[in-house]
């Protein structure tokens, strides 16, 4: 009798083993099999995201450069008009500016000093002979190359001084920082930056320019129909950058 129950017990175990592990099994191959077109769907959905990505990513770097390619810039610098003697006015001695941004800028200069701020006019108009003298007499007396002048100062032609909208600060109790970077540590940098938009500046050369080293004293107009085209390709590369 006890042999016959160790005979039961032994045949029952493997065959229910047996039995579990088969259904098992098929049952995961019929999971995979009823699955296996959702998840062929969302390998080749993901790979073609990826490819139009690429293909999207591509394309803008081929426009960009297409576009650059085409601005006419030299070294980094795009070409501007000198502006006529009869658009600029003397806002100071020996510093013209056009008359479009005249009125905007000295009623900058005035709210400033309401805030205890005291901006310098440094730089304004600059004819295409003066901006050759500092192009080329400052490259040669610094032993410099033309792109590595380039990043400091506009060829003549270049320059967004010669078109008049263009402005160089000065704070006027760090004087020791004109035409140095550390004038972004200055109270009238501060202040431009907080509020310069409100009399339609912008800083023309940031931290992030491409080609030309970051300039925080130099400063644009751009509250006028004129001085929104002549800006619009600077513009335009600044938002393809951007993008």
């Amino acid at each position: 009798m006890e042999k016959e129950k160790e005979k039961k017990t032994i045949f029952d175990i493997p065959v229910a083993q047996r039995i579990y592990f088969e259904n098992s099994n098929l049952n995961l191959f019929r999971k995979l099999f009823f699955l296996s077109p959702v998840i062929l769907f969302l390998i080749s959905l993901f790979g073609l995201m990826i490819t139009n990505e690429l293909k999207v990513f591509s394309f803008k770097n081929r426009a960009n450069l297409l576009i650059e390619k085409n601005d006419g810039s030299i070294l980094g610098h795009l070409p501007y008009e000198e502006i006529s003697e009869n658009k600029l006015v003397d806002i100071e001695p020996h510093i013209k500016v056009h008359i479009d941004m005249s009125e905007s800028l000295l009623k900058m200069r005035e709210d400033a000093e309401k805030d205890n701020v005291y901006l310098v006019f440094l730089s304004g108009y600059r004819s295409q002979k003066l901006q050759k003298d500092i192009f080329y007499s400052l490259k040669s007396m610094r032993n410099q190359i033309a792109a590595d002048r380039a990043r400091v100062s506009a060829p003549p032609g270049y320059s967004e001084h010669s078109t008049g909208f263009a402005i160089d600060f000065g704070d006027a109790t760090k004087r020791e920082t004109d035409f140095e970077v550390e004038f972004e540590n200055t109270d009238a940098f501060r202040w431009l930056i907080k509020n310069a938009a409100k009399y339609h500046f912008r800083l023309s050369f940031t931290k992030n320019s491409k080609y030309v080293d970051y300039e925080p004293w130099h400063w644009r107009y751009e509250g006028s129909i004129e001085a929104l085209k002549i800006f619009e390709p600077s513009n335009r590369r600044i938002r393809n950058y951007k993008n």
